[in-house]
């Protein structure tokens, strides 16, 4: 066993009979988040009266809860000073305004110059973290608010914030199609069965849950705004695509072009030009880790979105 592995004896309250194992735990055990309890649950690594168990199980009180606490694995990330949009920082968080075209993580085909590389030459002390400290991402040619811990606690509080739904992530996206009302996209997400570069809906896939409404419409297209119960990789670009209004500019899941009517050359070459996923996280909520304080933040869509805007708000009104 790993010298740094933390070896855990507990006997659970009689008077907390009836609860979930998982939500027990973390009230127990207030420095292990209740998300890292499941992932030791399913593994194996805690057992109740010797048994193991599934995160859901009610306990009946007085069991004994023997818990093996592996170290946390952290990443070899280098530290590279790149240009940080900064929109609220203190000692538990940093809020970031993310660009299109930067990478949140290091990938398969790009070892730096990421979104973490750039927080690692800023916070340092991020690079005990897992992640470097963010907890959710954006993927590249999506533009927006993300926030980063800068603390165990914080990263915990903040995964949890994410877990419960407390935690509020708003989208703006400009989609093909001109909708009539907003609703609900409640469908599973999980691998292509043939392209393993994306998504899509599979009964078998992760439970996934994104709310729409209307914001502004046009002949041919709606400007939604969104919001996420769940995080699943390319969550708002797949479920749009399931309901026939695929992303403007959506390299992997929007299909053929759907041009306005009535573009002249300068227009047409104004929408061509535009060659990602019209979507951006203009708006986030959360609770501080800190202090309990809600927060909320918000960023203007970026330039190239809105010129598109201006674009169909001119072919619209006639001009």
């Amino acid at each position: 066993m790993d010298q740094d592995t933390t070896e855990l004896e507990l006997i659970l309250p009689e008077e907390r009979a009836g609860e979930r194992i998982d939500a027990l735990l973390a009230v127990l055990l207030p420095d292990v988040s209740r998300s890292r309890l499941q992932e030791l649950l399913l593994a194996g690594e805690i057992s109740v009266d010797g048994k193991q168990v599934r995160p859901g199980t009610r306990v009946k009180g007085g069991e004994l809860v023997k818990l093996s606490l592996p170290p946390r694995k952290t990443e070899a990330w280098t530290a590279e000073p790149l240009p940080l949009e900064i929109i609220h920082e203190d000692e538990e968080i940093l809020v970031l305004h993310k660009p299109a075209g930067l990478s949140t993580h290091p990938g398969a085909g790009r070892p730096s110059g990421t979104l973490v590389n750039g927080v690692l030459a800023h916070c340092p002390e991020n690079a005990l973290l897992p992640r470097g400290g963010i907890v959710h991402r954006l993927d590249m040619d999506t533009s927006g608010l993300l926030v980063v811990a800068k603390s165990e606690h914080a990263r915990q509080d903040l995964i949890e914030q994410l877990a419960d739904h407390s935690m509020h992530r708003e989208y703006l996206a400009l989609v093909q199609g001109s909708m009539t009302g907003g609703g609900r996209v409640e469908e599973p997400i999980g691998r292509h069965p043939q392209d393993r570069l994306r998504m899509a809906v599979r009964q078998d896939g992760r439970p996934a849950r994104t709310d729409y409404r209307l914001q502004e419409r046009f002949p041919r297209h709606t400007l939604l705004r969104l919001r996420l119960a769940t995080g699943r990789t390319h969550q708002i670009r797949v479920h749009m695509r399931h309901l026939g209004h695929p992303l403007v500019g959506d390299p992997l899941y929007g299909g053929r072009s759907l041009l306005p009517a009535g573009l002249d050359t300068a227009g047409l070459e104004l929408w061509r030009q535009f060659r990602r996923q019209a979507l951006h996280a203009w708006r986030l909520q959360l609770e501080h880790p800190g202090t309990g304080q809600t927060m909320q933040w918000e960023v203007p869509l970026p330039e190239d979105i809105e010129n598109l805007l201006c674009l169909l708000r001119l072919l619209r009104d006639g001009h």
